[in-house]
């Protein structure tokens, strides 16, 4: 069944309102027809009661077409609106149509067919208009709603960048800290290690032997603090970006030997055995001594350290594309495989609670990844825990300054067992992801469990 039409005719000559009802009733246009005769009724009518459709003439009693349109278009009363014009109105359709009307007729060509089919293009047009309105006001409260998160956006950025502007300061202010007062500390703790080394020369006077004990536990205490006095100094300057390399040609293996024989006492006092093993047709290469002996005590202290039985080896090799291959291994308390992402942070150790049994800064291993870094090596790390672990530092022979940034990307996890440094820019994503070097000794040490 049809739907019934709201119709309403704004005509002051009874004759037009004839004609209208007539054409669209024989149109068979089911429709509910309301009249009213000049334009104030109209805006009376229209504001409290809804039509499918306005059948408008342009010359009414109290003022024309196209001044009530704007009226009822400034009041915000949407309904289609046919309007009819007379003899010599054609003129004026254009403004009637730009003023909303939706649609215009000479009533002269008023007929059923005629008037029926204004009447759907209309209610058509009115429809897909609202629709477009409507989509216009979604567009509109979306913009709004972007607007304001947009806004909200930038207060959150602006909010970002002040904490940010903080945290660099923070930082900065940090390490400076760091540095001044590790400064400060080592003149009061050389003087402390100076003057005990003093006490305990015979020609000072000969001390009991416990006076000598005590003498000795203050001089190997004050060397130790400095150890890590000068740790906190060589980070802040790391961190800084203010660590100098003096590089220069000097022969590795004399260095390892050195290192070695200081790190023995150490050993000797756990009953560890601590081996060297130098496989180097051309032991000369070109780097900072002083930077690649802080690795090498680096790493046998902290082999040393967490080892309590067993033996510690050092083994130097050479490597394909002028590189060295230099290998820490201990017979230790090993690492986790869950723990290996976090044990070149710094200050991060295993254990971080003020109870630990092994004592430190937990700056070792950081250091030792930027120098590493810096001269443009890889360090990998092989470890099982209660089985020991594996240090393996690639090197060139001959560095290049700066090669890599000292703030470069920390390690990154390859897999359980092994751990490697992010990939340096000069390299493939092959060569870091390649697998470690194996040699049968190790290989045999790591697969006993």
């Amino acid at each position: 069944m049809e739907e019934t039409l709201k119709i309403l005719v704004v005509n002051d000559d009874e004759v037009d309102r004839i004609a209208i009802c007539s054409a669209l009733t024989k149109a068979g246009v089911q429709i509910e027809l309301s009249e009213v005769g000049n334009a104030k009724e109209a805006l009376s009518v229209l504001s409290i009661t809804t039509y499918d459709c306005v059948f408008l003439d342009y010359r009414l009693p109290d003022r024309d077409a196209l001044t009530l349109i704007q009226q009822l278009r400034s009041s915000e009363i949407k309904v289609p609106l046919v309007v009819l014009t007379g003899q010599g109105d054609e003129e004026i359709t254009l403004e009637l149509l730009k003023a909303g009307a939706t649609d215009y007729l000479s009533k002269s060509r008023i007929s059923p067919e005629n008037l029926s089919q204004v009447l759907r293009s209309a209610i058509r047009i009115y429809q897909a208009q609202m629709q477009v309105d409507l989509a216009n006001q979604h567009l509109r409260e979306t913009h709004e709603q972007l607007t304001c998160k947009n806004q909200e956006l930038e207060r959150q950025q602006q909010q970002i960048q002040l904490q940010n502007f903080k945290l660099l300061e923070a930082s900065r202010l940090k390490s400076l800290f760091l540095a001044t007062i590790s400064h400060e500390l080592r003149t009061p703790m050389n003087a402390i290690i100076g003057f005990s080394q003093i006490l305990l020369r015979p020609k000072f006077g000969q001390l009991t032997h416990q006076q000598a004990d005590m003498v000795e536990r203050i001089l190997n205490n004050g060397k130790h603090l400095l150890m890590l006095l000068n740790e906190v100094l060589d980070f802040s300057k790391l961190e800084g970006g203010g660590l100098d390399f003096k590089a220069e040609r000097f022969d590795i293996s004399k260095v390892i030997n050195l290192v070695v024989s200081e790190m023995r006492s150490l050993a000797d006092a756990k009953n560890l055995s601590l081996l060297v093993q130098t496989d180097l047709q051309n032991p000369l290469i070109f780097n900072d001594p002083v930077r690649v002996k802080q690795i090498l005590i680096n790493l046998l202290s902290n082999a040393i350290k967490f080892t309590e039985s067993g033996e510690i080896w050092v083994e130097v090799k050479e490597l394909p594309e002028n590189r060295i291959l230099i290998i820490v291994q201990d017979t230790g308390i090993g690492i986790a495989p869950k723990d290996f992402k976090h044990i070149f942070e710094a200050f991060r150790q295993v254990d971080q609670t003020i109870t630990r049994k092994y004592p430190g800064t937990g700056l070792g291993l950081a250091i030792i990844d930027s120098l590493v870094r810096m001269m443009g090596g890889k360090i990998f790390l092989e470890s099982k825990l209660e089985v020991g672990s594996m240090f393996k530092i690639e090197l060139p022979r001959q560095i290049t300054l700066p090669t890599v940034a000292a703030n470069a990307p920390a390690s990154q996890l390859d897999k359980d067992d092994f751990f490697s440094p992010a990939q340096n820019s000069h390299q493939s994503s092959s060569q870091a992801r390649k697998a470690p070097i194996e040699y049968p000794k190790f290989k045999n040490y790591f697969q006993k469990n």
